[in-house]
């Protein structure tokens, strides 16, 4: 029987409980919680689903969170960004439009503390930030062997966890990276269960019922990702759903299909993250504040 991971291992191998966070479920406390007589590997699971569920059932207020991929893009003046507004004002204007934001510069490099820290500043409370995993753990690593760096990626984006504003990381695998189940049950078990997380499949042999199951167990969600190439059906794995809508356009009727799905899932009690392709334009920007005008 594994041990559910508490927190990260320090780098002498010994494990820390994330700052401000219990340390998790003691397993003398197990014991008294359930009958001996369940089977080890069965009572496993079922704590492993249980603590991920009931950590942000109790903490969630069933909240719609939508931005787009990115904020920094000065082309969005007029019709967005007022002509007034320096650069470096950027993301405290767009933080009072819009309440979250897909960071994608985390995926080739690591934040600074003072970067985060300076985001944390420019942006209110309840405002979050929902990281894309560095390209090594996706694209280079393969989820193989990711563990270490993966605990190093965490560390870095810490400060958002610290001050309540870490919203799911984004875990994007490459289109020429076929289904692995074995290698996907293997990180997930690595990952610390006081985070959530978001899987985008980019080839269709993952998107299979074993995977959506797998995902399920440790309550992470299946990126509900639109793009012009691929659609993934929108099979809810977790108590909160992520959109990452990346057509460069989306017409009236097609946006009110989407604000359907949102309504939809808010109705089932789940926090629901959407973040609409970042372009030269600012549509993407306006359609994710039309979706929280509507909320």
């Amino acid at each position: 029987m594994h041990k559910v991971r508490k927190g990260f291992s320090s780098p002498g191998g010994a494990s820390e409980p994330l700052p401000g966070r219990s340390s998790g479920f003691e397993d003398a406390a197990l014991g008294q919680l359930y009958p001996s007589f369940l089977d080890d590997l069965l009572l496993d699971d079922l704590l492993l689903a249980l603590s991920r569920s009931l950590l942000y059932s109790v903490t969630s207020s069933m909240a719609l969170y939508a931005g787009t991929s990115g904020f920094a893009y000065p082309s969005w003046k007029p019709r967005f960004y007022p002509k007034d507004v320096p650069s470096a004002k950027f993301l405290q204007y767009y933080a009072r439009r819009l309440n979250s934001v897909e960071i994608n510069y985390t995926f080739r490099r690591l934040p600074a503390e003072s970067t985060l820290e300076n985001w944390i500043k420019a942006t209110p409370e309840g405002f979050l930030f929902a990281p894309k995993s560095h390209q090594r753990i996706t694209h280079i690593l393969r989820l193989k062997d990711a563990e270490e760096f993966t605990e190093i990626f965490l560390r870095a984006v810490d400060p958002l966890r610290a001050t309540h504003r870490l919203g799911p990381i984004l875990f994007q695998l490459p289109p020429n990276f076929p289904c692995d189940q074995e290698r996907l049950a293997a990180f997930l078990a690595s990952l610390p269960i006081d985070l959530r997380y978001a899987f985008e499949f980019r080839h269709e042999s993952w998107l299979v019922d074993p995977v959506y199951k797998l995902l399920e167990k440790h309550n992470v969600a299946l990126c509900w990702a639109e793009s012009e190439k691929l659609e993934i059906p929108e099979v809810a794995t977790a108590n909160y759903v992520y959109f990452r809508l990346r057509k460069a356009e989306y017409p009236e009727g097609e946006r009110k299909a989407i604000w359907t799905a949102v309504q939809r899932q808010l109705g089932q009690h789940k926090d629901v993250f959407v973040f609409f392709k970042h372009e030269e334009t600012p549509d993407g920007a306006l359609y994710a504040e039309e979706l929280l005008t509507h909320h």
